[in-house]
């Protein structure tokens, strides 16, 4: 894990986010203390999370009259 200060990151961000390999860290420092961290693209995909929207659909299979305005897309 990198580390670098606020200065030194301001004057050399577009050079440090170019650098930064795939899940590398690069740790912000403002008086030696941390207060950001960039960290490298994954280069894995992500992968979905199943039920993550389970709730937020809700489908009223007795009600036809939402449906009128797709009529001409039907079978």
């Amino acid at each position: 894990m990198t580390t670098v200060t606020i200065e030194e990151a301001q004057a050399k961000l577009p050079e440090l986010i170019e650098h930064l390999a795939a899940d590398e860290e690069l740790v912000i420092t403002r008086n030696a203390r941390p207060v950001a961290k960039l960290v490298g693209p994954s280069l894995e995909p992500p992968k979905p999370v199943f039920g993550r929207g389970r709730g937020k659909v809700v489908i009223v299979a007795e009600d036809e009259e939402h449906l009128q305005d797709f009529k001409d897309y039907m079978p």
